[in-house]
């Protein structure tokens, strides 16, 4: 699946040899390949984008801005991810990862700053054939 892939490629970014960060890239990876497969989103082919335009209509613009900016990341917490995706989004990343909405929300909130900023070095969104592509190019 590709989702699996995908959460091995986030793991490793977030060095994931340990189980938070391979805890870490599984729910993200989850979270991206479900938005990607819903076409979420005006991400296009990159469901990044995608998903950092879904935070900032939903009231954290100025976090995900933190985020893909050079500066400190600004935290989130599992509650305001929660508001921030479609329910059946959250559900159906939960059950991939195997945990709780709520659980995953809260994972997401921890997980999101770092993988968005590791994924975003030069302070904005890079255009990608693909979210893997674009992994692979800030593990390089």
């Amino acid at each position: 699946m590709a989702g699996n892939d995908l959460g091995s490629l986030l793991g490793g970014l977030l060095g994931g040899g340990g189980k938070s960060g391979g805890s870490a890239g599984n729910i993200l990876g989850a979270l991206l390949g479900s938005l990607g497969g819903s076409g979420g989103g005006s991400g296009g082919s990159n469901p990044l984008g995608g998903l950092l335009d879904m935070l900032a209509k939903s009231g954290l613009a100025e976090q995900k801005d933190s985020w893909v900016g050079t500066g400190q990341n600004q935290s989130v917490t599992g509650a305001q991810i929660q508001q921030a995706l479609p329910d059946e989004t959250l559900q159906k990343v939960a059950e991939q990862a195997g945990v709780t909405p709520d659980q995953a929300a809260t994972e997401l909130a921890q997980a999101l700053p770092q993988a968005v900023d590791k994924l975003t070095p030069d302070g904005q969104v890079p255009q990608a054939a693909s979210l893997e592509e674009l992994v692979r190019q800030q593990s390089l």
